[in-house]
């Protein structure tokens, strides 16, 4: 067995390790370990830990190592935090760019509320849980270190569903939101829709007293059983997520992400919602400007604007359906509000970005889920004239690699 010493992390959180044959990733390693295996395509499949790191502490999960869920959990909390805050600097930095960081929230143990979980039948019954690293094996859990225990205790139903929908030798994707009302699942990817299976699915939606239960189609068109509305506190306003729609991962981190942007947006009576979702931010902002949201997809911003016109006391929140990807606002329209707001998908916002630095916006509040495309979006808002003044990092995905930025800048 040769020999490896591990550098560094790299972005999706396995050890970069120096050895004969060069460079090669090491999944469940920390820099400065010593580690033996033998690399087979740039990857050292089952390393041995020779010296371990004094950041290496015992991960809590008995599914660990079987379950792709969680990357991290074998590093120390400080260790975790230290090294997420450092990939968010290294991104700034590789554009030239730098920020005081306020601080790193990170969301608590067993605070997940939405989860999306493969499901397959088998001769005995079913598996439900998350994919292995690299594989597509599902590891069927049997208890679960992230999810809220509402979700984990819904395993068991999870599985039934699976005997009683899926194909044979298919896959479903079965996302699951949990909320005041209960449980929202969303299952896609089994057979189609009839009486028989409707009626089964009917009674395993009341034996579990789930909330709604969608069954959807190849083509995402969702037949719902809906027990009672699956509504979310968003600011004063309750919204009805559209089936499986987009929702931050939990509580604790939406709303560091909420003060975050309600605190770089102060002040602020004509906001522009970009990327708005169902309504994480316009609502809430909505509380003491008016807001316009838009959003690429309609279904997102029916929920939206019903949450708002049910909600009272709140200011205007007009909304419009645009793809911001192929059709961004241009600076022309994005003229006429004192401060943006902008939560593009993980491959960010370059048309988009381009279009707020050719405006006269004097503030933005940015969120992002990606450090590298965001440190290239903040590139060209600082070109156009933009300072980089502060950001915070919000840990949603605790013991995974990924991390989410709120900034704030301003016009010099």
């Amino acid at each position: 067995m040769s020999l490896w010493r591990v550098e560094r992390l790299g972005r999706r959180g396995d050890g970069v390790a120096l050895g004969p044959a060069g460079r090669a990733l090491a999944p469940l390693t920390l820099p400065g370990e010593e580690i033996e295996g033998e690399a087979l395509d740039g990857r050292l499949a089952a390393p041995r830990i020779v010296t371990p790191s004094p950041d290496r502490v015992r991960p809590l999960c008995a599914h660990y190592r079987a379950c792709g869920g969680c990357s991290l959990m074998h590093a120390s909390d400080g260790f975790t935090t230290a090294w997420k805050r450092q990939v968010v600097e290294a991104a700034l930095a590789a554009r030239g760019l730098a920020a005081p960081i306020e601080g790193v929230h990170v969301s608590p143990p067993r605070s997940r509320r939405r989860a999306v979980l493969s499901g397959r039948r088998t001769k005995k019954g079913a598996l439900v849980g998350f994919h292995a690293r690299a594989s597509g094996v599902i590891a069927d859990l049997a208890d679960c270190h992230v999810m809220r225990p509402a979700i984990t205790a819904a395993l068991p139903l999870l599985r039934r569903i699976a005997v009683a929908g899926a194909s044979r030798g298919g896959e479903l994707s079965m996302t699951v939101i949990h909320g005041p009302a209960g449980l929202d699942l969303t299952v896609a990817g089994g057979k189609p829709m009839d009486p028989a299976l409707f009626q089964t699915l009917a009674g395993l939606a009341e034996e579990g007293d789930l909330a709604r239960l969608t069954w959807q189609d190849h083509n995402g068109d969702g037949q719902p059983i809906t027990r009672r509305a699956p509504a979310l506190p968003m600011g004063r306003a309750r919204v009805v997520p559209p089936p499986g729609g987009f929702l931050q991962a939990t509580a604790e981190g939406e709303a560091a992400l909420v003060a975050a942007v309600r605190d770089f947006t102060g002040g602020a009576a004509r906001i522009v919602d970009l990327f708005s979702g169902c309504g994480t931010f316009s609502l809430p902002l909505a509380e003491t400007a008016a807001v316009h949201a838009v959003e690429g997809l309609a279904a997102p911003l029916a929920a939206l604007d019903a949450g708002w016109r049910a909600a009272p006391g709140l200011n205007r929140v007009t909304t419009q359906n645009r793809d911001l990807a192929r059709r961004p606002l241009l600076a022309d329209e994005l003229n006429g509000f004192d401060a943006i707001v902008i939560d593009p998908p993980r491959a960010g916002a370059e048309a988009q970005a381009r279009e707020i630095a050719a405006s006269k916006a004097e503030r933005v509040a940015f969120v992002a889920c990606d450090p590298v495309t965001f440190s290239r979006d903040a590139r060209l808002l600082a070109d156009g004239g933009f300072a980089l003044k502060r950001l915070r990092v919000v840990d949603q995905f605790r013991w995974s690699p990924h991390v989410e930025i709120v900034a704030d800048f301003a016009r010099t």
